[in-house]
């Protein structure tokens, strides 16, 4: 037998008593790794500089922060080892259940879902194509983009070795599939869309395409986890590091389960295919499981309200600095669709830019990023809420008074 079929068999065999069981149950409490008295401040040893998020969920800024039940899901499940290939099946299986859908995988983000939902078109369950991928002989298999779509993140779609095909407006799009084409990809944060979503999708319906949705920065609202599904899309991929608030290498890819399955097929643990250097650990999918059933259990109209409460503490301390005022401004989404507090002020009475206060902002220790954005043809500063940890709210509003004070 070879060593991959033994790896993927331990999954159907009892754990318990024999040699298997022997090897494999856990081990007692002092097999564990031993915990220090003096607690490690990494940031400090590292020299790393803390940073407020004031902003919005982005990678380089490493995401959102994990809910507790993420953390404990994590600390739980790193002391004893699980066969991946059971691990993606049962939290895959549970996950479909809690988005009502055929089936569903944990990937390392959004952008790794976007490939292996790729692959999954092109290669199906056939091994000989999941080995040669992105190398397969003949015409390059092609996948159908709006023009007004093509951005950053559809090099993933390119990687297995797939050409985009643009096109704007039905028609064209209706005529554009043909024998090579595998799959349909619609950005969903797109500002501009030629074809609508219903348009879309019935259009590969149609054609019998598959058709894919990246909506990763896409909840709230949490109906989004379920919008685009029953529109009829046939993939759909969300970040589980941002608003989901799980691990922050994580994401989700569900929809149609013969997808599915083959996307696993082109994923780690098997050894080699494309998706293997994307691998997930297991500590990842317990904790993508926890992000999501936290995530929809959670009372979004009370988080709702609290981050207008949060704008309200902050509003109100800023504006006790002459003609400084704040507004609550609600990003429209579909990505990013949460509430920040835009702040302007008079410049000629206070003497610095909204560019400036950000700059200050971030130079400190800790770190605060805020963004600007433009208001009526002019720049505000625009301080976000919903990433703040509670006891970072009145440290944000201190910070950004103090410095616009010091303008006055």
């Amino acid at each position: 037998m070879k060593r991959r079929e033994l790896i993927k068999g331990l999954g159907l065999l009892p754990l318990t008593g024999g040699v298997i069981g022997g090897v494999l149950a856990s081990q007692p409490a002092s097999a564990t790794p031993k915990q220090h008295g003096a607690k490690r401040d990494l940031f400090e040893e590292l020299g790393v500089t803390r940073v407020i998020n004031a902003g919005v969920t982005m990678t380089f800024l490493s995401g959102s922060l994990m809910m507790p039940e993420v953390m404990e899901a994590i600390n739980s499940t790193c002391h004893d080892f699980a066969n991946m290939y059971e691990l993606q099946d049962k939290v895959g299986a549970k996950m479909a259940e809690m988005l009502q859908c055929e089936a569903a995988m944990v990937t390392s983000g959004a952008a790794c879902a976007l490939l292996l939902g790729t692959a999954a078109a092109i290669t199906g369950k056939d091994a000989q194509k999941i080995k040669m991928i992105p190398n397969l002989p003949g015409p390059r298999p092609e996948v159908i983009m709006q023009k007004s779509h093509r951005y950053l993140f559809d090099q993933a779609i390119t990687t297995t070795g797939a050409k985009i095909t643009e096109i704007e407006g039905p028609e064209e799009m209706d005529k554009a599939f043909n024998i090579n084409t595998v799959l349909a990809l619609f950005f969903n944060a797109a500002e501009q869309s030629s074809v609508s979503r219903e348009d879309f999708v019935a259009l590969c319906k149609k054609h019998n395409i598959p058709s894919f949705i990246d909506a990763a920065a896409d909840v709230p609202p949490v109906e989004n986890l379920f919008k685009y599904q029953k529109m009829g899309f046939d993939l759909v991929t969300f970040s589980g590091g941002k608003m989901i608030r799980g691990p922050q290498s994580a994401g989700l890819l569900f929809g149609r389960k013969d997808l599915i399955e083959a996307a696993k097929l082109n994923h780690s643990p098997h050894e080699a295919p494309i998706g293997r250097p994307m691998k997930v650990n297991k500590e990842e999918m317990f904790g993508m499981y926890a992000a999501l059933k936290s995530y929809l259990e959670r009372d979004h109209k009370k988080e709702w309200n609290d981050w207008l409460d949060r704008i309200e503490r902050i509003r109100k301390k800023l504006e006790s600095v002459p003609t400084v005022t704040g507004e609550t401004y609600v990003n429209p989404g579909p990505a990013n669709a949460f509430p920040s507090l835009y702040i302007s002020w008079d410049q000629s009475k206070v003497k610095i830019k909204p560019t400036e206060v950000q700059s200050d902002l971030q130079k400190g220790n800790p770190s605060i990023v805020a963004n600007v954005a433009d208001k009526d043809g002019a720049k505000v500063l625009n301080v976000g809420v919903v990433l703040l940890r509670p006891d970072q709210v009145d440290i944000v509003a201190h910070r950004v008074k103090e410095i616009l004070e010091k303008a006055v």
